[in-house]
């Protein structure tokens, strides 16, 4: 069957909790109250538990499936659409780790609102009608979330001195038309005059370039969108893995004021716990719906979707469920 694979450190998204779990290992009991405070802020009180304990769909002990979105709303939004929606899958039966990509235009039933784009769930609902939304039509039980603010990435490449990617002819035109906005969105009072990219190739991109980079999307495709996205996180967990430890607190206060979850401190350290107990931190990934497995059309009011064959769901639990890669 097609697929999109990738290993290791290919979504900041998906690094996020594991990036926590180093955390609190890494740091002496002495200062767990602190870490303690500081996951306590990410907590949502506006998470709906009824929806998130409920099992009406496939689960099993020992597997945890937790949904990761990132938003797209610019500074000044009250609503916004999740422009990347991805089960993590913490596998302590199967000692692995997974993570499924939702397309952003997969063509579901939104409760209380139809059929749309799966991006729309957010704007509609917020992660809890999102976590509702993905159980619904993917029957797969979520136990828990965490939202991220994309607009987060500019914060943490600056906190990062940049993130190197590999810039291609044909996009520089497109970055640029971009970076005006960006920079705008960005308060860093250091961020100096304007820079645009003038030449291809392997380059340090700051936070706004960045940003840039990531939302090309008009260019190309969907999926090299995607792999534009990836490039950034993995440049990203590149400049966290050469990061000193002692460092690790500072870009902890940049990243937790973007993120939002259901799960309290206890729950994430717990989380961290069989993260660490799997062992290899690698991370396989597919992308859902399957190429094989979907059609896209164009539908009058609707736009571009895509349609996925509702056989191809058994594809998809087998790999979240028993660890068989399609």
């Amino acid at each position: 069957m097609a697929r999109k694979k990738e290993k290791s450190e290919n979504s900041g998204l998906k690094k996020l909790v594991i990036f926590l779990a180093i955390l609190v290992i890494a740091f002496p009991v002495a200062v767990f109250g602190y870490i303690y405070f500081k996951l306590n802020t990410m907590h949502d009180t506006t998470a709906d538990e009824n929806i998130l304990n409920e099992t009406n769909f496939q689960s099993e002990k020992g597997i945890t499936n937790i949904l990761l979105a990132g938003t797209d709303g610019r500074p000044g939004e009250k609503n916004s659409r999740s422009d990347s929606m991805m089960i993590l899958t913490v596998d302590s039966k199967n000692k692995s780790l997974k993570l499924t990509s939702l397309n952003r235009d997969t063509y579901v039933n939104i409760p209380g609102h139809g059929e749309e784009k799966l991006t729309h769930a957010y704007a509609y609902g917020g992660a809890n009608l999102l976590a509702e939304t993905i159980e619904n039509n993917f029957e797969i039980d979520i136990q828990n979330y965490a939202v991220v603010d994309f607009y987060s990435f500019m914060d943490i490449v600056d906190a990062l001195g940049g993130v190197e990617v590999d810039v291609r002819s044909s996009e520089i035109k497109e970055l640029n038309k971009f970076i005006n906005e960006t920079y705008s969105f960005n308060n860093n009072a250091n961020k100096g005059s304007i820079q645009y990219i003038n030449s291809p190739g392997i380059q340090r991109l700051n936070g706004y370039q960045a940003l840039s980079y990531a939302r090309i999307r008009k260019n190309d495709s969907t999926q090299e969108r995607d792999r534009r996205q990836r490039a950034v996180i993995e440049g990203l967990m590149n400049g966290v893995k050469d990061l000193p430890v002692s460092k690790y607190p500072k870009l902890l206060d940049t990243i937790l004021p973007y993120v939002k979850t259901n799960m309290k401190p206890t729950q994430i350290i717990g989380l961290a716990g069989k993260v660490l107990g799997i062992g290899n931190l690698s991370i396989t990934q597919i992308e859902f719906p399957f190429e094989d497995a979907s059609t896209s059309v164009t539908l009058p009011g609707k736009g571009f979707v895509i349609k996925f064959d509702e056989s191809s769901l058994d594809t998809l639990h087998d790999f979240i469920f028993k660890n068989i890669i399609p």
